[in-house]
């Protein structure tokens, strides 16, 4: 994550041509593109042909994809930071920073790709600085120090960002081409689990039968719990 020099989500490169789209019209198709088939997609050509313009349009607005990518993914969590930011404020900060939390979630599970970029260029990535903040500004109403708000802070967006990257992983293909369902697919190992040596794998034979047909959003949510736990008692609240 880099330094937060500058928030512009306006800016594009001098001395070129302005391009007949507007900014927003190209960020919207790059985000089409990248929802329907992720990052491999999203090329100048493939941009170029869905706005129906030339490749030189897109370079008027970003210098290269990997700044179309930084740009593309802040304008999709500035949609996540509206959905937060009408949120109303409870009497419990902890509360409020899980609601916050689990509508990033939410979004990064809608949109896997969201995951590899969120908040890695804060010089052009405006929206997901500001909601880093307002994640972050729920400590401040909690007796913490800078360090603490800081871990604190990292340990959220680690729990939210790293699950729902996790759970945006493709499904392996016999899953994707119909020929065996989750449930059937997880069976293989849980019946291999079982099998195994009780003495040698207590625990792998224990949470067994719950790792068969576990609920992925379940999991999050219980991940997230043990960390907002976590932050309560360092907090001293209740």
């Amino acid at each position: 994550m880099t330094g937060p020099r500058a928030l512009s989500t306006e800016g594009s490169p001098r001395g070129r041509k302005r391009g007949s789209h507007s900014l927003e019209a190209v960020l919207s198709a790059a985000v089409a593109l990248l929802d329907e088939a992720g990052a491999p997609a999203l090329t100048f050509r493939a941009l170029a042909a869905r706005l129906g313009t030339g490749v030189g349009t897109i370079y008027w607005y970003v210098s290269n994809k990997e700044e179309l990518l930084d740009r593309a993914t802040d304008h999709a969590i500035g949609g996540v930071l509206a959905l937060v930011e009408a949120q109303p404020e409870s009497d419990d900060p902890i509360a409020d920073l899980r609601a916050m939390a689990i509508t990033l979630f939410d979004a990064i599970v809608d949109r896997p790709w969201l995951s590899a970029y969120f908040m890695r260029n804060t010089d052009v990535q405006g929206n997901s600085l500001r909601l880093y903040e307002k994640l972050g500004q729920q400590t401040l109403r909690l007796d913490l120090t800078p360090r603490q708000r800081f871990h604190a802070v990292s340990a959220v967006t680690g729990v939210v960002v790293g699950t729902a990257a996790d759970l945006g992983v493709e499904a392996p293909q016999e899953v994707l081409d119909g020929h065996v369902d989750r449930d059937a697919y997880l069976g293989r190992f849980v019946e291999q689990w079982r099998s195994l040596d009780g003495a040698e794998f207590p625990f792998v034979q224990q949470i067994a039968d719950e790792f068969a047909g576990h609920d992925d959003r379940d999991q999050f949510l219980a991940a997230l719990e043990l960390t907002l736990s976590g932050l309560r008692l360092q907090a001293g609240t209740r």
